[in-house]
């Protein structure tokens, strides 16, 4: 066990064949993804864009906002408050389509968002992220010291979000009736792929996690609370259609926790405050879906 006295100085340990396994899986999770995106959900976009447009402004612009603004009034520790810049320059979790479903939201807007801001995330997270954790003077000064740059986060989400991304489009086009047989089982086992990927980066640290999960429990239930209630009230202010305003409150607050965990192994070494945050986000933004989409799903709601 380490002998450490503050949690910015804890370090998961996630060896190098351990980092090849996590790149690998979350490829496949993109790749199932990808496989339900069709071209009618970008053109439906364009048909339809008032909805789309303000989920894309909650989801890039609000939410890594008020994380900034949170982050300021709350003054976790530096390793806690990147973690949580990171979560909220992530794009929407894959996970956030199967919710909307259960909640009536609308589905597909669900996946019409998930593919675009997959595609848009690119180049928006590494933007968010650089942006915010450098306006930070504590986040900042933690940045400096790993050497992050701007185009070091972009090249690595580019090859674990974009690459996988494109291949899927691509197979789904070139073999539809393949891809009918096969998309919904790779969705679903997707999400057992992304559980067991939290589950076994963390299974050889339970004890660290046990003993720092206190620090960061609160200000993630609040962060995650938050970007539910941000989506849905701004949606609401434009009046966006009721089941859109669902949608949007979930494309906001369930975030790609898995990428955010890739990029701390990968650039950070596992740096403990950041990974015990997003780590619990990921849990977290999961059971607390669950239970808005429940809700949700016992009230009928006009389209």
């Amino acid at each position: 066990m380490q002998d450490i006295q503050h949690i910015d100085e804890v370090h998961i340990n996630f060896g190098a064949e351990g980092m090849v396994v996590v790149n690998i899986l979350l490829g496949i999770i993109m790749f199932g993804v990808a496989l339900g995106i069709k071209k009618t959900h970008f053109t439906d976009l364009l048909k339809n864009p008032k909805s789309p447009l303000i989920c894309f402004i909650s989801q890039f612009f609000l939410l890594p906002l008020f994380t900034f603004l949170l982050v300021l009034t709350m003054r976790p520790e530096p390793s806690v408050a990147l973690g949580l810049m990171l979560v909220a320059a992530c794009p929407g979790g894959n996970i956030s389509n199967f919710m909307s479903s259960l909640s009536r939201s609308n589905a597909a807007l669900s996946v019409s968002m998930t593919a675009i801001a997959t595609l848009l995330a690119v180049l928006m997270t590494p933007l968010n992220f650089s942006f915010y954790a450098g306006l930070y003077p504590d986040t900042k000064v933690l940045l400096q010291d790993i050497h992050i740059s701007f185009f070091k986060v972009f090249e690595i989400v580019l090859i674990l979000l974009g690459i996988p991304l494109v291949l899927g489009m691509t197979f789904a086009h070139h073999f539809p009736k393949m891809t009918k047989k096969i998309v919904g089982p790779i969705q679903k086992f997707s999400i057992l792929i992304f559980l067991a990927f939290v589950v076994g980066a963390f299974s050889k640290n339970y004890d660290i996690f046990l003993n720092w999960i206190h620090i960061v429990f609160f200000i993630v239930v609040l962060h995650n609370l938050s970007g539910y209630v941000l989506g849905y009230f701004f949606s609401k202010i434009f009046r966006c259609p009721k089941k859109d305003c669902r949608t949007i409150s979930i494309e906001t607050g369930i975030q790609n926790a898995g990428l955010g965990l890739v990029l701390i192994f990968n650039f950070f070494d596992g740096l403990g405050g950041m990974a015990i945050a997003v780590a619990w986000w990921a849990i977290w933004d999961i059971l607390s879906g669950l239970a808005l989409a429940y809700y949700w799903s016992r009230k009928s709601v006009k389209p």
